[in-house]
């Protein structure tokens, strides 16, 4: 495999598409890539030192005349003159909006000088399932996606959904999400266990963004359910719109003595070390990467079955998988999981399920992809 000079572009937030791309980047330095991040903001997982490290900051300009700053432009700009100075071989954007359309403009750009530059565009989600289907960007989304010189997604169901939403020509590649184990692996925090539970009581964890297409009424909901036939806490971990409705709802169901709001962490392997059971029943998710992290931590998981939930969470197996609102039905596999006779299975398991996902398996059908979408663009010349 050669070295390759790789340009990542990604949200720089707690975000999944920006831990994967993060996470995904630090691999491919340690293996003896040149990564360079271009972004708006240090990515919050970039977090260490690497001599094949780079970031390279965009910077806003603001003036009176403009109402937002045009982003856009001035992440197009800066491709080109990272892809210049640094010699790149392909950038990778993740997200489609609005990293596709500035790569292709950075590409047209760096054409007219004689620069040939090729560009992979990943879609993790939501730039597919819910803001590209907006026919305010539809359109830029479509051509974005068919003139990119590769494209990916996390999960079948990600590349299902963006061939019957978009009129995609191109071949979409599943690459699936990944986890490092060397990170987020159950690690002995009896102490924690002991401080949230100290009758013994069965721990339940829930981590998003707290917006409505998470269902966290449903989580609360569940939870309220479920401690009636066993003791147990729960674990909210993250922050955003939704919070304070969810407040409330504990409030008024008289469970704050038994919820615990603990904000956005980015050590959410410790939580999960100490969890029993972690909840997800998310309207829509392309790929689930939360539910990765909590079966990596040997957390079985109760989840819906929407979008790419099924590739991941094997029914019956790391836990179970129910329809979208079905509260009833996620509090009965829930109580089935914590039953102690059951629960020590499971949670084998949920890290048996993640290791099929490992980041050392998954990083060479990058590589591959990579060296596949440089031979063809050099075909295309």
């Amino acid at each position: 495999m050669r070295i390759m000079k790789i340009g990542i572009v990604c949200y720089p937030t707690f975000g999944g598409s920006g831990v994967v791309a993060t996470e995904l980047g630090k691999a491919l330095a340690k293996v003896g890539h040149q990564v360079h991040f271009i972004t708006y903001a240090q990515p919050q997982r970039l977090d260490f030192f690497n001599e094949n490290l780079y970031y390279h900051e965009v910077n806003i300009p603001t003036y009176p005349l403009f109402q937002h700053p045009p982003y856009e432009s001035a992440l197009s700009s800066h491709m080109v003159q990272v892809v210049e100075s640094a010699k790149l071989d392909l950038l990778h954007v993740h997200y489609a909006i609005p990293h596709a359309s500035s790569a292709y403009l950075a590409k047209q750009i760096l054409a007219q000088q004689g620069i040939h530059i090729p560009v992979i565009t990943t879609l993790h989600g939501t730039d597919i399932t819910l803001v590209g289907k907006d026919p305010s960007y539809e359109p830029v989304v479509t051509f974005s996606i068919n003139q990119s010189d590769g494209v990916t997604a996390v999960s079948e169901s990600l590349k299902s959904d963006t061939y019957k939403h978009f009129n995609i020509t191109k071949d979409i590649e599943v690459i699936p999400n990944f986890i490092d184990l060397s990170r987020f692996n159950r690690q002995k925090k009896d102490h924690f266990k002991l401080a949230i539970c100290p009758n013994d009581e069965k721990l339940v964890v829930h981590t998003s963004n707290f917006r409505k297409v998470k269902r966290i009424e449903d989580v609360i909901m569940i939870f309220s359910k479920l401690r009636k036939l066993l003791p147990s806490k729960l674990l909210l971990v993250g922050d955003g719109p939704d919070r304070v409705l969810i407040e409330r709802m504990c409030k008024d169901l008289g469970m704050l003595a038994d919820v615990r709001f603990l904000g956005k962490l980015d050590a959410i392997e410790e939580v999960l070390s100490v969890a029993d059971l972690f909840l997800m029943p998310s309207e829509s998710e392309s790929f689930g990467l939360a539910a990765l992290e909590a079966m990596a931590c040997e957390v079985p998981c109760i989840t819906s079955n929407a979008g790419g939930l099924p590739e991941l969470n094997v029914q019956g197996v790391t836990g179970f998988l129910s329809d979208v609102g079905d509260v009833d039905d996620m509090v009965k596999n829930a109580a089935f999981v914590l039953q102690d006779d059951n629960l020590p299975t499971f949670k084998a398991n949920a890290l048996a399920r993640a290791k099929e996902f490992e980041l050392a398996k998954i990083l060479p059908h990058y590589e591959a992809y990579y060296e596949r979408v440089l031979e063809n663009s050099k075909a295309v010349i």
